[in-house]
């Protein structure tokens, strides 16, 4: 599936990302209405925790990025930083860099 939309998140909270609550998240990630794929990233030198996930639509990426995913970083007791990108206007740049998202 093409997603429409991608996710930017990162949670301000130093943690080595083999001891991340990752493993707890998948789970209920995978439930997420929307969500197609998600790529963990881990800050290099800083530990932060994020990720880039893709989104089915808009609306989708828009509700977990404002509604979700700050409730996820509040339990945490943790700053966040996210962002929502419209896919559909990056797809033939996308293309032309081999994207997996548009084969």
């Amino acid at each position: 599936m093409t997603p429409k939309a991608f996710v930017y998140t990162e949670v301000q909270i130093s943690v080595p990302f083999e001891k991340a609550p990752w493993q707890a998240r998948n789970p209920i990630l995978k439930k997420q209405q929307g969500l197609i794929a998600k790529t963990w990233l881990s800050g290099l030198h800083t530990n932060t925790i994020g990720g880039v996930d893709a989104f089915d639509t808009v609306e989708n990426a828009k509700a977990f990025a404002v509604d979700v995913f700050p409730e996820t970083a509040r339990k945490l007791n943790a700053a966040f930083y996210t962002r929502v990108f419209d896919a559909s206007l990056t797809k033939e740049a996308s293309r032309d860099m081999q994207s997996p998202f548009y084969v």
